[in-house]
């Protein structure tokens, strides 16, 4: 056993429970102050459910397509070899370094009617900013780069004599991919798509710029809450957040459950 384990130990658990722990378990425990019945009410009203299905319907659909694009971005960064590789390998990470209000800012102002996207869009009947088009645009910006971190290392640890061997018993490309490449990489792109997803619940900044932010169309579930703070409606913001936080759990128990898998896969290929 290390030295000091005893010490970092009871660190690492005061430091967890400081910062994670207790604020949490202060937001539980506010949601006892109303009753059950009060509680059932302020989650499941119409303007709630509505940010729901608005919240989880986006942050999916983004994170399908980020699981698809992703995918795509990553083969290419690891197998080919082009000018400019190295750039746009380095923009990957601009949505973790930008700042969620500069995304939105930016995003409304090339997706507006007067904007680079959206001058062009609205002459063909489609509008991108401020309905729920915007919040799926901005939930894809800025989860991308978890699917693509995500899948990167492992196609870069992938075994190319597996995929030589396949093509010399005669397996197309196509079925190199699928019956071969596919199944090695399907845990950390499934990790990505979880992640991606877990991200897109809890965005606030770089949607509410984009939105429109109307109740029962384009309003998200963070918004609500804050709604509710601004009102001095604590409880009701808490019984909010705390549905958030118990699907945020379960996707962080997703994740976790396919980073298991993905490491027993990867030691059973070893």
């Amino acid at each position: 056993m290390l030295p000091g384990f005893k010490l970092t130990l009871s660190f690492t658990l005061f430091y967890l429970s400081l910062i994670v722990l207790i604020p949490l378990s202060a937001l539980i425990f506010k949601t006892f102050s109303i009753s059950w019945d009060q509680f059932i009410t302020a989650v499941t009203s119409e303007r709630v459910v509505a940010s729901y299905k608005l919240t989880f319907g986006a942050s999916l659909i983004a994170a399908l397509v980020n699981a698809v694009f992703g995918l795509l971005i990553a083969w290419v960064l690891v197998r080919y070899d082009f000018f400019g590789k190295k750039i746009i390998d380095a923009l990957i990470d601009l949505p973790f370094a930008l700042p969620t209000a500069v995304a939105g800012i930016s995003l409304t102002a090339l997706l507006t009617s007067n904007g680079w996207v959206g001058q062009y869009t609205e002459k063909l009947g489609v509008q991108l900013a401020f309905n729920p088009n915007g919040i799926v645009i901005a939930l894809i910006f800025i989860g991308l780069p978890f699917v693509v971190r995500t899948v990167q290392p492992v196609l870069e640890d992938a075994e190319k004599e597996l995929e030589e061997a396949a093509t010399c018993l005669g397996a197309t490309r196509i079925q190199t991919f699928t019956r071969v490449i596919f199944p090695s990489i399907a845990p950390a792109l499934l990790t990505g798509f979880a992640m991606a997803f877990a991200r897109a619940i809890g965005e606030y900044g770089s949607v509410i710029f984009i939105a429109g932010n109307m109740p029962l169309v384009s309003e998200i579930t963070p918004l609500i809450i804050i709604g509710k703070l601004e009102q001095f409606d604590y409880a009701g913001a808490t019984s909010v957040a705390v549905v958030l936080l118990a699907f945020s759990f379960m996707m962080l128990l997703t994740i976790n459950a396919l980073q298991t898998w993905q490491r027993k896969l990867t030691g059973a290929a070893l």
